[in-house]
C-alpha cells in the first residue's frame, strides 16, 4: 500500500519532506553555487532585467515539466513536447490571422496539445510502441508540418492586446505568465499528492504489474497523462507566441532536453514511482539560468547542448545512485 503524501499537513510525508530530500537539496545548491558564479563572471546577471527574462523563460520549461514529470513518475518520456510547443504556436498563430476569436483560437489549441497528448498515448498502450519511439515519431511528424506550412518562414503580425496580455500582461506587480504557471503547480501538486490519479501515476511507475493486478487501469490512467503533458505543451506554445508576438517555425526544439534536464536534476525518478514537482519548478529556473549564463558569458552558442547534455548523464547517474540506495 502507497502511503498518500499530504501538502496541508506538515506533520505528514508531505511536499515539505519531498523538498528537503536529498534530491531537492542537490538542486538548490547546484543553482545557488551556479548563481553565485554568474553574479561574480558577469556584471549584467544579477539585474532585474536579466532576472526577469531568466524567470519568464523558465515558465516555458516549467510548464512542460509538470507535465513531464507526471509522465517520468509513471515509467515513461515524451520527446514530443517541444514539436508541441511549435506546433501550438503555429496553430494558435495561424487562427488569429485568419479571424477566428482570439480566446477560441487559445482554446482550439489546447484542444490540439491533448489531442495530441493522446495519440502519444494510444500509440503507447493500444499499438505497444515503447515510449522513445512513439513520441519520437510525433516529434519528427509535428516538425515536418511546421515546416510544410510555414516554409520556414517565421508568422508575424501578432500584435493584438487580448493575445499579447497571456504573456506580456501583470495582475498588480506579478507577471500574467508566473500566475499561470503558479495555478498549474498547485492544480497538479494537488492531483499528484492527493488524488487516485497521483496515486495510481506513483503505484505504475514503481510496478505497473502489480498496479495491473490490484485493478488499476494502467492504459487509461497512461492516455491521461500524456494528455496533460500535451495541454501544457501547448499552454507553453501559446505563451511563447504571444510573449515573442510571432509563430518561429523552431521554436521550441532541444526543449526536450532542457525539460528532461529539469524534471530528472529536481529530483524525479528515471524509473519512475518518485515525483517531485517543487524539484522541477527549481530544476527549470536552473537550465534557463545555465543557457542564460552560457549566453552572457559569450560562450558558443554550439556548445549549449553539450553542457545541457552533461548535466542531465550528471543527473541521471546521481538518480540511478540514489535509486540503488533505498532499500
Amino acid at each position: 500500500m502507497m502511503k498518500k503524501l499530504n501538502l496541508f499537513h506538515p506533520g505528514e510525508n508531505s511536499g515539505l519532506k519531498s523538498i528537503l530530500s536529498i534530491n531537492g537539496i542537490g538542486v538548490i545548491l547546484a543553482f545557488v553555487v551556479l548563481a553565485a558564479y554568474l553574479t561574480f563572471a558577469s556584471p549584467n546577471f544579477l539585474t532585474v532585467s536579466n532576472i526577469m527574462i531568466v524567470i519568464r523563460q523558465a515558465v516555458f520549461v516549467a510548464l512542460m515539466g509538470i507535465g513531464m514529470t507526471l509522465i517520468i513518475a509513471e515509467g515513461g518520456i515524451d520527446l514530443s513536447v517541444g514539436a508541441t510547443l511549435g506546433i501550438s504556436g503555429i496553430a494558435v498563430a495561424a487562427m488569429i490571422l485568419a479571424g477566428v476569436n482570439i480566446y477560441l483560437a487559445v482554446f482550439l489549441t489546447l484542444v490540439l496539445g491533448c489531442v495530441i497528448g493522446l495519440i502519444n498515448g494510444l500509440l503507447i498502450t493500444q499499438l505497444r510502441m515503447p515510449d522513445f519511439i512513439a513520441t519520437l515519431g510525433t516529434l519528427s511528424i509535428m516538425r515536418g508540418l511546421i515546416l510544410m506550412y510555414t516554409n520556414g518562414v517565421p508568422i508575424y503580425g501578432l500584435r493584438f492586446p487580448e493575445f499579447q496580455w497571456f504573456a506580456q500582461g501583470f495582475v498588480g506587480p506579478v507577471p500574467v505568465p508566473i500566475l499561470i504557471l503558479l495555478f498549474f503547480f498547485l492544480v497538479f501538486l494537488y492531483v499528484l499528492q492527493g488524488t487516485k490519479l497521483g496515486r495510481y501515476t506513483l503505484a505504475i511507475g514503481t510496478n505497473p504489474e502489480a498496479a495491473r493486478l490490484v485493478g488499476i487501469d494502467v492504459y487509461k490512467i497512461k492516455l491521461i497523462l500524456f494528455s496533460i503533458c500535451g495541454f501544457l505543451s501547448a499552454v507553453a506554445g501559446i505563451l511563447l507566441t504571444s510573449r515573442t508576438e510571432a509563430a518561429v517555425p523552431t521554436a521550441g526544439q532541444g526543449y526536450e532536453l532542457d525539460v528532461i534536464a529539469a524534471v530528472v536534476i529536481g529530483g524525479t525518478s528515471m524509473t519512475g514511482g518518485r515525483a517531485n514537482l517543487y524539484g522541477t519548478i527549481i530544476g527549470a529556473i536552473l537550465m534557463t539560468t545555465i543557457r542564460n549564463g552560457l549566453n552572457l558569458l559569450g560562450i558558443n552558442a554550439l556548445l549549449h547542448q553539450v553542457v545541457i547534455g552533461i548535466f542531465i548523464l550528471i543527473a541521471v547517474g546521481i538518480d540511478s545512485r540514489i535509486s540503488q540506495r533505498k532499500p
